[in-house]
């Protein structure tokens, strides 16, 4: 079975998440994976699809209006690690640059592993909420090195435990 990721990126509209998966079901391609989101009026799009081959998907996706997409084979994901732990990364502070950079950065020297993250720009503010798998034990190193990245940044930042059930 053919496993397939695929992008599709373009200004935004009502009706694009369905345009998009009729286009896909219509070729047999079950959306295993997905996540979307509206950034500053452009629409970004990205999943995992199976049931369906490359060329398919492409010409399923060719008619939609104003969209760029990508598609191709990937392999299916091979022994996920479940020793992680579950923990959110929360940024709050005023706009810089290199507040994503400083703080990924932290998490991947403790052996973090970010599965989800999200940015805004509201005005001033800049918020960055990451959902990160720890490695067991790491929580508190974490935490210490998250607090000088913050104050370096003049941002604040927390660490919290996430709740796998929400999750």
């Amino acid at each position: 079975m053919h496993e397939l990721a695929i992008t599709v990126i373009g200004p935004d509209r009502a009706g694009i998440v369905a345009d998009v998966a009729e286009a896909l079901a219509g070729v047999g391609a079950n959306l295993t994976d997905s996540t979307m989101t509206r950034l500053r009026g452009h629409f970004a799009m990205t999943l995992i699809c199976t049931g369906t081959g490359v060329e398919a998907a492409r010409a399923a996706l060719e008619p939609l209006d104003g969209v760029t997409t990508s598609v191709r084979e990937v392999a299916p994901e091979a022994g996920k690690d479940e020793g992680g732990e579950p923990w959110v990364v929360s940024v709050h502070g005023a706009d810089r640059l290199g507040i994503v950079a400083a703080v990924t950065r932290v998490v991947a020297a403790e052996g973090g592993n970010i599965t989800d993250l999200s940015t805004r720009l509201v005005g001033t503010l800049y918020v960055l909420i990451a959902e990160v798998d720890l490695p067991a034990g790491q929580a508190d190193e974490l935490a210490e090195r998250l607090a000088v990245a913050g104050a370096e940044l003049g941002v604040d930042v927390t660490l919290r435990s996430a709740d796998s059930e929400i999750l």
